[in-house]
Parts: structure tokens; sequence; C-alpha cells
């Protein structure tokens, strides 16, 4: 596939760039560079690859999901406006 000026200057109004009519023919040619590198990406024979998120082999550290308090209710509540009895106090909504 090969980009000319006028594809060039359509790609450019669609991403909102203004490109001057002089600096259109190397826009194209840029285009058809970063065209080619995907052609030569494509030659690659990639079967039996695994994909991968990273180029060293990495787990997730991973904790028991354990539920629990925290162990620290009065440093909870100490950033409520208004606590009683080791609970977030609110106003009244239902009458």
């Amino acid at each position: 596939m090969s980009i000319d000026t006028s594809t060039a200057a359509k790609v450019a109004k669609l991403a909102r760039i203004r490109v001057e009519q002089d600096a259109l023919p190397a826009l194209a040619e840029e285009f058809n560079t970063i065209l080619g590198f995907i052609e030569q990406l494509n030659e690659v024979d990639i079967d039996g690859v695994e994909p991968m998120t990273s180029v060293t082999p990495q787990r997730l550290k991973r904790r028991a999901d354990v539920v629990n308090d925290g162990n620290q209710p009065e440093k909870v509540l100490s950033n409520a406006p208004d606590a009683r009895e080791g609970f977030f106090a609110v106003p009244k909504v239902v009458e």
C-alpha cells in the first residue's frame, strides 16, 4: 500500500493537524516508511510464540485474601467528623 499526498492530507485533517501543502510530500513519504516497517513485521514467523507482557518472566505477588477489620479502628475513625461507639455517625435520612 502506498500513501499519496491527498491521503496524507486526509489523515492530517482527521488527526486535526495543520500541514502546509509543501510539507505533504514529506509526510506521505514518512507514512510510506512506517507502512514499510509494518510490512517487515508482518513477514516475521510467529507461529508457536507465546504472547508475553515482559521480557523477563514474572509472577504477580499474591497474598491470602482474608477478610479482617485492619486492627486499626481508632485510626480509621479518626478521619470521621462524627464517630460514636466505634462506628461512623451520619445524619438520619429516613424519617
